[in-house]
């Protein structure tokens, strides 16, 4: 079902990668806040959300890296770069991400910044809503979102923009050590 996700989140202009472990997922990020150029500047600020990943890893790597924010503010995440936050499942017949954002920093971090990160188990990659459904149950969630690539919008003379509502830019980083079931 990865090959299946991947071919219709880039055909919706996301970019996909898929990395082993933990410590290669933080990898990863280093080297792409690197690339960015994250820095403790308004505009170059990086904000993570709290989330299972987050938890699971050491943090010493992530420590020293200058603008990388792990207190998700409104005021920090309007001048951030780079969201990263943590995704509940991949629906491989849409090439969307699916996450219960009740939890303000999540929403944040993934609609308010230039390049949004999203962190996502590999076993919680279902093939349609229906087995979604199997899987989570909405009234048990307060705010259930849906990402299907960058923001995008023709609501001025049918022009596509890309950007506006949110981010630019979608990373999609699957995870395979995390395995799956992780909200």
């Amino acid at each position: 079902m990865y090959e299946q996700f991947k071919a219709r989140a880039v055909g919706v202009g996301a970019e996909v990668h898929r990395v082993g472990t933990c410590s290669d997922a933080v990898e990863f990020i280093l080297s792409f806040l690197k690339q960015e150029g994250i820095a403790e500047t308004p505009g170059s600020y990086a904000v993570w959300a709290k989330g299972p990943f987050l938890e699971a890893v050491d943090r010493g790597p992530l420590a020293g890296v200058p603008g990388l924010g792990f207190e998700v503010t409104r005021e920090r995440a309007a001048q951030a770069k780079v969201g990263i936050s943590d995704m509940s499942f991949a629906v491989a017949d849409t090439g969307s991400l699916v996450q219960d954002q009740a939890a303000p920093d999540q929403r944040l971090a993934s609609a308010l910044t230039g390049i949004h990160i999203a962190l996502v188990p590999s076993g919680n990659i279902v093939a349609d809503k229906t087995a979604l459904f199997t899987r989570i149950n909405p009234k048990n969630s307060r705010y259930i979102a849906f990402i299907t690539g960058p923001s995008r919008t023709a609501d001025i003379e049918r022009v596509l923009t890309i950007g506006v509502h949110g981010p630019e830019r979608l990373i999609i980083l699957f995870v395979d050590e995390l395995g799956g079931e992780q909200r």
